[in-house]
């Protein structure tokens, strides 16, 4: 089967959820504003309740701060505003800098690329001094991620992962907001020799090789690769970096290379769409020397709808996936895709943070389908919009929105390393279950954030801002 979708479900038949998720966001935020000391790291997922730090990297950061921002945005309470912004000043400029990861699109875009829509939208009072700091953050931003670049082929290439060169990751793809926001402010990106970098150029060539790579289409690139299974992701992308070549897919955080891990798939989900908006700004002259901007966004929309079709087909009947579409314990489900997600599961765990992900996506997707004037696309389009409103109706309301005053998480039953056994498991259960992610939560916001905005008529919510 597949998610059952709702046909009768609008952004405003949701407002009533929504709102109730920013009242207990408020409470959510303040409490673990009060508790949390610096100097323990950043939290990243809850035990028991309470967020914990664990060191990796610190990809979550802005997803803490930047969550007072998404809460300001929806409720105007000014405090939310002040704490964002205090600790993006105080807190945020390691990771403008930071050369060593691939996260820049969750970390700056999420604070300080916040912080600047706010101040384009005219939500916060005209500054320029603070508008020129903001600029300048996420310029140098965009140029940071960019440079850590392996090239595969005279126009290929990728931003390699944290673990080095030879590692494209899926979740890189939502870091190519960073590349976007900084072509968009008019960064001039210099290398060696005071050659300059395109900007544009590299983060069409991270998308195309996560698009040939990262994700299967049905046409039998390996023995896994069929048509029942079209939109299959791999997490991880390995090369050689002596000559380029393509080696294996490979997984950090799912079961195995073969299999799809939800969140990676649903990073990807996220990520083509918003790109698409992204790239529907830009006029037909500037993607000329890329291919013509019909043939970019027609690429864009063959790897989004792929990947949501997969979604939809894999995922049980509520929405929400297992973490794993391969995962060994399945087997002992029967045949959990017709029926809703069982969190509390003896066998394998449900990862919450994954629908969040992907039901922007879909809806993102959705809309774009809707407007560009094929029936049949059209037709699709409405689907996908309905099954990310369906996705979100099951987010936001029990089991998985988390009501307890005594838990500092927001979205409940997310999932963050299954195989390095991070996850916390309560007892008498079998499997982790009932605990919250920081980026679950910020993206539960974020969800919410754009229906809320569409449900009352407000300016579309997008990551760039010119």
């Amino acid at each position: 089967m597949a998610i059952q979708i709702d046909s009768s479900l609008t952004p405003a038949a949701l407002l009533p959820q929504i709102e109730k998720l920013f009242t207990l966001s408020g409470q959510k935020i303040n409490a673990l504003q009060k508790r949390w000391n610096a100097a323990d790291g950043t939290p990243v997922f809850t035990v028991a309740g309470k967020y914990g730090s664990r060191g990796w990297t610190e990809w979550t950061q802005g997803f803490q701060f930047g969550s007072a921002l998404l809460q300001f945005d929806a409720t105007g309470d000014a405090s939310f505003l002040e704490m964002g912004r205090k600790a993006t000043v105080d807190f945020m400029a390691p990771h403008v800098s930071h050369t060593g990861v691939h996260d820049h699109g969750f970390n700056n875009v999420s604070t300080y690329g916040n912080l600047l829509r706010l101040l384009n939208e005219g939500r916060i009072p005209a500054n320029a001094t603070e508008k020129d700091f903001y600029v300048l953050a996420l310029k140098i931003s965009g140029a940071v991620q960019a440079s850590r670049w392996t090239k595969i082929g005279p126009d290929a290439g990728y931003i390699y992962s944290f673990n080095g060169p030879h590692s494209l990751f899926a979740d890189t793809i939502r870091s190519l907001r960073s590349l976007a926001v900084s072509y968009l402010l008019g960064h001039k990106f210099m290398a060696e020799g005071d050659k300059p970098v395109d900007l544009l150029a590299r983060l069409l060539q991270h998308a195309e090789t996560t698009a040939k790579f990262a994700v299967y289409y049905g046409k039998g690139r390996d023995s896994y690769d069929v048509p029942a299974l079209r939109g299959r992701t791999a997490h991880e992308s390995i090369f050689n970096t002596n000559d380029g070549q393509y080696r294996c897919p490979n997984s950090q955080q799912g079961y195995c290379p073969f299999t799809t891990w939800t969140r990676g798939l649903a990073w990807i989900l996220a990520g083509y769409p918003e790109e698409i908006e992204f790239l529907e700004t830009l006029s037909d002259e500037e993607l000329k020397p890329y291919g013509g901007k019909a043939a970019i966004l027609a690429r864009f929309r063959e790897v989004a709808e792929a990947v949501a079709d997969f979604y939809l087909s894999q995922t049980p009947t509520c929405g929400v996936p297992y973490w794993d579409t391969g995962a060994p314990g399945l087997v002992h489900l029967g045949d959990y895709l017709n029926r809703p997600a069982e969190p509390f599961n003896a066998h394998e765990p449900v990862d919450s943070s994954a629908a969040a992900i992907a039901a922007q996506g879909l809806y993102r997707l959705g809309l774009h389908l809707q407007k560009i004037g094929n029936t049949a696309q059209q037709e699709k389009g409405l689907r996908y919009e309905k099954a990310a409103l369906t996705v979100t109706k099951t987010l936001f309301a029990a089991p998985y929105l988390s009501e307890d005053p005594a838990h500092e998480g927001l979205l409940l039953h997310s999932v963050y390393h299954r195989p390095n056994g991070w996850d916390y498991v309560p007892a008498g259960q079998q499997v982790p279950c009932g605990e919250s992610s920081m980026w679950g939560d910020y993206h539960a916001r974020e969800l919410a954030l754009l229906l809320f905005r569409q449900a009352k008529g407000q300016p579309y919510y997008t990551f760039f801002s010119k």
